[in-house]
């Protein structure tokens, strides 16, 4: 049993109080994996560190005045994950990850989707600084090509519903970052993004170039993810229905979260690479449903970080480790010319046990020219204060019951299109307070924000910059305060624990 027992969560369903606050506290937590239970894989498990580490493809878009295109189909294909085997995945493009797209900040970006896999699809672009109908709100589907019966979708009466294919209009008004995409249907964005839609969307600008970091061969996007596999090679999920086309959620086991045996770097188990003793740029998203990492080096070393979710710190900050929740980024440098030629260099996971204590490794080659460097100033980024907040609000984050079964809510209340929790007015800035019973990573649509606090304590080592997700611990409040700028419309914010996502923890915000 992972994280919170599931004795213990029924104990705690339907409850009012926070939760957990007396239950888990001390040492224990720095070593939680997070809130899931674990799925064991069916067929034997390769050696760790015999895979070569895939970088995904970078799409080239067609070029006009105004704008880049890209296109991507969605649908069915296989990959070769474990080797030998061949696992049917969901797609874009054919592959797993996805493909990776780069958008210029300040040049509108479009990607046509096209669906053809059994069941609708929403693609939502995670920290993208949005207008509301390009957002991927859960109920704005893209029906499959084939066609859909639309009684099979939750009733929304503003939801903009498409045949077969659509466009997704990003205007990138935001600073570089790294931003990814995935499935964010209703209902079903666990068991869709754990098949595979899931992949790497990077803005890049003047400002971060100008730096002289790591870039080209030295510039590695790592999605880490965990899954399990069943008998046949196929990723295991215990979706109540496997066709993902009625019946939503997950076996009463799996309820808290799912957990995978298997590590998986851009889809490839435990892999090595290959560097040269020179600095490195890692992009590292946490592309799990619910598993927590907390990431370290072996035989030691310092992780430089230079970006959160939302692009470049002001100033870079050194690690010994990095603890990153589900749709958490970092942006750091590893300088591998502090180890000796011949190095292996191993990325573990301090939380992890056995399979699941590892991640990848790098093999230091061959010593190598390195003009990089790492300014002492990297950025400048609005202060936001108290004093300018034009409203406090507060949510909790709790287990509850969802037509009764067990499930999770926000506010006491399960997800409903029709019921804004917030209404910020445009150009605003907000203070909001998360409240967590267990482990939620919380993730704000639309905006980037800062940490203000943790309980009664300032922020933590690893909450600089400007953050779309934020980890909450159990029993834990953090304070996090932005500015809603830049569109009006229907947002939302949500627990990042895909499972519970699915089970209702969601709420919608309308910029007004």
């Amino acid at each position: 049993m992972s994280g919170l027992s599931r004795r213990r969560f029924l104990s705690l369903t339907g409850s009012a109080g926070v939760l957990l606050a007396a239950g888990l506290t001390g040492p224990r937590l720095l070593r939680d994996e997070g809130t899931g239970e674990l799925l064991r894989s069916k067929v034997p498990l390769p050696q760790p560190f015999q895979v070569p580490l895939q970088i995904p493809r970078v799409l080239s878009p067609q070029r006009t005045a105004d704008a880049d295109r890209h296109t991507i189909t969605q649908r069915e294909a296989t990959a070769e994950i474990i080797p030998g085997i061949r696992t049917p995945i969901w797609s874009y493009n054919g592959t797993f990850p996805g493909p990776t797209i780069e958008s210029r900040r300040g040049r509108t970006t479009i990607v046509h989707h096209r669906n053809e896999l059994p069941v609708p699809t929403v693609v939502h672009l995670h920290g993208g600084h949005t207008p509301a109908a390009e957002d991927g709100y859960p109920t704005d589907l893209v029906l499959p090509v084939s066609g859909w019966d639309v009684h099979h979708t939750m009733h929304d009466a503003r939801a903009q519903i498409t045949q077969g294919s659509r466009d997704y209009v990003f205007p990138m008004q935001q600073r570089a970052a790294t931003l990814w995409y995935h499935d964010h249907r209703m209902d079903f964005t666990g068991p869709a993004v754990y098949r595979g839609l899931a992949g790497f969307h990077l803005i890049r600008d003047d400002e971060e170039e100008a730096l002289g970091l790591p870039a080209g061969d030295r510039e590695l996007p790592l999605m880490i993810a965990d899954r399990a596999f069943d008998e046949h090679g196929a990723f295991a999920y215990p979706s109540v229905d496997p066709t993902l086309r009625t019946t939503p959620g997950v076996e009463d086991a799996y309820v808290e979260g799912v957990f995978g045996d298997v590590i998986l770097v851009n889809g490839a188990p435990w892999p090595v690479h290959e560097v040269s003793a020179t600095r490195y740029r890692l992009r590292i998203l946490n592309g799990s449903n619910a598993r927590r990492y907390d990431l370290a080096l072996e035989p030691g070393g310092q992780f430089i970080q230079i970006g959160s979710d939302q692009g470049l710190l002001e100033a870079p900050r050194n690690h010994d480790h990095l603890p990153i929740a589900p749709a958490e980024r970092y942006d750091v440098i590893v300088d591998f010319g502090q180890y000796p030629v011949g190095t292996h260099v191993t990325l573990v996971n301090r939380l992890g046990t056995g399979p699941t204590a590892q991640v990848m490794r790098f093999v230091v080659a061959r010593r190598g020219r390195d003009d990089s460097r790492i300014p002492a100033k990297l950025s400048e980024i609005e202060p936001l204060t108290r004093q300018q907040a034009s409203a406090i609000r507060e949510f909790s984050f709790r287990t509850g019951h969802i037509h009764g079964r067990a499930g999770w809510v926000i506010g006491g209340e399960p997800f409903s299109p029709d019921r804004m929790e917030a209404q910020p007015r445009l150009g605003d800035v907000e203070i909001w307070r998360f409240v967590a019973d267990v482990h939620h990573p919380v993730h704000l649509h639309l905006v980037g924000f800062r940490v203000l606090s943790r309980g009664s304590r300032p922020p933590g080592p690893f909450d600089a910059g400007i953050k779309d997700t934020v980890d909450l611990s159990p029993g834990e409040a953090v304070e996090v305060i932005a500015r809603f700028d830049g569109y009006r419309g229907r947002y939302l914010f949500h627990c990042h624990n895909a499972e519970h996502e699915d089970m209702a923890m969601m709420a919608n915000f309308e910029v007004i």
